[in-house]
């Protein structure tokens, strides 16, 4: 695999934007990414409909490689659907595909919307509900938790998370005494933690601690993740209540290490700080990277995460023997 930083001729930049591929002057294949952050939580985002990209786990252990290739915390695919307006697949550093990335799908919106994508299907064929929702700025796009409603707001996107899960065996935690896990002791080295369990498409097990900025996240937070309990292994938030409306949050990212930023993590956080009695509904997550605010209110229990998404640079890749 090799990178190409030096710039493009007019012909293959503009082959890029609007195909994904194209041959640079040596009749190499190029294919076109987007990197992309949410409050520093980074992505290279590919468009797959016509990239055409196979062997995806092991082509993002080498993309999100951050000597060895562009580097970043996920490789994000943007695909076709038959039941949403697109379908986006989320791969880890380690290959690992994973349910539903917060921060990730509010990069898929921008680079929807700025980069004018259509569905599969001509704008002329849309319903007029469908027309409607485009002018609205708002989409559908699934995932393997399940179709995720976006909405843009101003400068920023809502993202309606969905109804967090708490059933152990649906995360999944393998606790059979419990079917709620809240503040369950977990020995960890020589820590017992309280864990708060929910599932916001993905799996996270969220601890309260009492000065997040000094904790050694980087020194429990793989333990964690790999602990017995978690078969498909778990994210891992150490958060720090500073008020009822405001929580400060350190993340351990299953499959990816620390970030500066997790949207399904801040939602999860929220939720487990309202079980906890320690906030209130509506509450500010203040990350590494920035600020998300999450809303989980009591008349339709979904979680509601609100926050940025930057487009940094575009470039084009030479992928060999992947």
């Amino acid at each position: 695999m090799k990178l190409h930083f030096t710039p493009l001729e007019k012909k293959h930049k503009a082959i890029i934007k609007k195909q994904g591929r194209t041959l640079n002057r040596h009749k190499k294949i190029l294919t076109g990414f987007t990197k992309m952050h949410a409050l520093g939580n980074d992505f290279v985002v590919i468009d797959n409909r016509v990239a055409g990209l196979k062997n995806i786990s092991r082509l993002s252990k080498k993309l999100c490689h951050r000597k060895f290739g562009i580097g970043a915390d996920q490789l994000l695919l943007l695909y076709n659907s038959s039941i949403a307006d697109f379908k986006m697949r989320i791969f880890n550093p380690d290959g690992g595909e994973a349910e539903m990335c917060g921060n990730g799908i509010r990069c898929l919106g921008k680079y929807i919307w700025e980069d004018k994508l259509k569905t599969q299907n001509s704008p002329a064929s849309l319903s007029e509900a469908g027309r409607a929702k485009l002018k609205n700025k708002s989409l559908s796009i699934e995932t393997l938790w399940g179709i995720i409603l976006l909405e843009k707001k101003g400068d920023l996107i809502k993202v309606d998370m969905g109804e967090p899960v708490f059933e152990a065996k649906k995360i999944p935690v393998q606790i059979s005494k419990s079917k709620i896990i809240i503040n369950y002791p977990l020995q960890i080295k020589d820590k017992t933690f309280k864990i708060t369990c929910v599932s916001m498409g993905n799996p996270h097990a969220v601890i309260v601690v009492k000065d997040v900025a000094s904790f050694p996240v980087s020194l429990y937070g793989p333990v964690i993740e790999n602990h017995r309990l978690f078969p498909n292994r778990t994210n891992a938030e150490f958060i720090e209540i500073l008020n009822r409306r405001n929580i400060k949050m350190r993340v351990w990212e299953r499959g990816a290490g620390e970030t500066m930023a997790c949207g399904t993590g801040a939602s999860a956080s929220a939720v487990a700080s309202v079980l906890l009695g320690l906030s209130d509904r509506k509450a500010a997550i203040h990350l590494s990277g920035g600020k998300l605010l999450i809303e989980w209110p009591a008349k339709n229990n979904h979680v509601y995460m609100t926050g940025p998404a930057v487009k940094v640079f575009e470039g084009a890749i030479e992928i060999n023997k992947i």
